[in-house]
């Protein structure tokens, strides 16, 4: 086969896995401005961008205020992630526990598994961000079970390992269980909550440009 066609076969693959990734947009790690946000670690996060973590099925949890670009991290390495053949799915936190629901209710649940547990890398985004209800705890409990030593997770939350009892319905034995299997391989990022917004930074700087 030429060339060509492999690299048009290639290309094409790639094109498949980010479209059924199913990100919310496309954000590169280098367009990330690493200036803004110093109590980032931008080696480590550069170090995970090559994806070695995905195979020792190793989770990653960028943990910190809101706005300081931890979306923007998650969805880069979910693109590098595709790039290197790795399947991967996006969801906020909200969907997973919408998407588990509706399984349930349409008697899909294995299917729903099934098809997560195809996938190499998984994101739960904005966890925290919203209250969760005893049925929404306990399908987050039962995803990140069924991913222990199977898929690589990766967590966007505003909350510290401490006050994530008060995300999921105030089950603190739920949540030990689960901060057991999340933490057995994990690769932790922590923003200062001192961070001006990332969001805020740019648009600041945007202005500046125009002016």
């Amino acid at each position: 086969m030429a060339s060509t066609e492999i690299q048009k076969r290639d290309s094409n693959a790639i094109t498949r896995r980010i479209k059924a990734s199913k990100v919310p947009t496309m954000k590169e790690l280098s367009d990330f401005d690493f200036g803004s946000i110093p109590s980032l670690n931008k080696a480590k996060v550069l170090e995970l961008a090559k994806c070695g973590y995905i195979p020792s099925k190793t989770n990653v949890v960028l943990m910190g205020p809101p706005g300081v670009g931890k979306t923007h991290i998650a969805i880069s390495l979910t693109l590098n992630a595709c790039r290197q053949g790795y399947n991967a799915r996006f969801f906020t936190a909200a969907e997973i526990v919408n998407t588990y629901r509706e399984a349930r209710e349409a008697k899909m649940i294995m299917r729903l598994e099934a098809t997560l547990s195809r996938m190499h890398l998984i994101v739960i985004d904005e966890l925290g961000y919203l209250p969760i209800d005893r049925t929404g705890a306990e399908s987050l409990f039962g995803f990140f079970s069924r991913c222990y030593e199977q898929t690589s997770v990766i967590v966007t939350t505003n909350l510290p390992f401490a006050q994530w009892p008060s995300t999921f319905a105030g089950e603190e034995r739920m949540t030990g269980a689960l901060l057991d299997r999340l933490t057995h391989r994990l690769e932790a990022l922590t923003i200062s909550d001192k961070e001006e917004s990332y969001r805020v930074k740019q648009s600041r700087k945007n202005n500046q440009k125009k002016s």
